[in-house]
């Protein structure tokens, strides 16, 4: 017996090193493409093309420079002032219009209550592409194209599914007592949904801010789509300028603009991570 305790003793340190040799692998696989990346951003023009190695022979730090102010449309703060100012409104909006519809679809009752969660989850299943020709036709019609409005306008008529499927499975898991102790305090149901629904939903509305803002800011198709005055572009279109078919595609500037148009990204989710976190650890119950 305590052979057999001796030997798994001795195997528990291998078995242990193999592990996270194994962990570290997959994590140098997962981020491998991002040092990549670095690595090319700091490349000189012959270099990117012409060395396939990791890393370069000559460092240079003016593609950022180049890559900033080197487009006809404009420095990239102005990409980037759009894209912000698209991504905040698409949080907004998708935090208010699905929270609020996913309280009704799984905190009130009225007819046809299961008909209309069931159609809701049907548009989960068409692909967007199906939809962007009507879509155009109509934001056409009302002269919104070529303005944020139609990148903007349908969140704050809950148009994602996702996040209004989210928001109910999350709400319907809130306790039923606390809904009607609140009631019988006259709690109506605007307020049962401000003061006790909507605390409690924190780690439902952290996750849908997050992913609404990683899907808008990296959404290419749709802005191409509406977006066509080059003073009105987003950063995924203004990377897009640098590829240019008729001369010589500035791929070193493009990939350092590349980099820094993660950061954004990379700190709103460390902010919201937080929070998730905290929201998930207390489970929105407190005395």
């Amino acid at each position: 017996m305590s052979a057999t305790t001796g030997i798994r003793q001795r195997r528990s340190p291998v078995r242990t090193i193999g592990w996270h040799l194994g962990v570290i692998a997959l994590v140098l696989i997962v981020v491998y493409p991002l040092l990549w990346l670095v690595g090319q951003s700091f490349k000189p023009a012959d270099e990117v093309v012409s060395n396939l190695r990791f890393w370069p022979d000559h460092f240079t730090a003016g593609n950022y420079p180049q890559g900033w102010s080197g487009l006809p449309a404009g420095t990239f703060l102005r990409f980037f002032g759009n894209s912000l100012v698209i991504a905040a409104l698409a949080v907004l909006g998708n935090v208010l219009a699905c929270s609020l519809t996913g309280f009704a679809l799984s905190k009130l009752k009225f007819r046809f209550r299961g008909v209309f969660f069931a159609i809701m989850i049907g548009t989960l299943l068409l692909p967007y592409h199906v939809l962007i020709v009507p879509q155009y036709i109509i934001f056409r019609q009302l002269g919104w194209i070529d303005t944020i409005l139609p990148l903007v306008a349908p969140k704050f008529l809950a148009t994602d599914a996702f996040f209004v499927f989210l928001m109910v499975q999350f709400m319907r898991g809130i306790p039923r007592e606390l809904d009607e102790a609140a009631k019988l305090d006259g709690c109506g149901p605007l307020r049962l949904y401000w003061q006790i629904t909507l605390p409690l939903a924190t780690p439902a509305l952290v996750t849908t801010s997050i992913f609404a803002f990683v899907w808008t800011w990296n959404d290419f198709f749709s802005q191409l789509v509406y977006l066509s005055s080059p003073e009105h572009y987003t950063v995924p279109l203004a990377l897009n300028l640098f590829i240019d078919q008729t001369s010589q595609s500035a791929f070193g500037p493009m990939f350092a603009m590349a980099l820094v148009s993660m950061l954004p990204i990379f700190l709103f989710f460390l902010a919201f991570q937080r929070l998730l976190v905290e929201g998930i650890a207390t489970s929105g119950l407190k005395g």
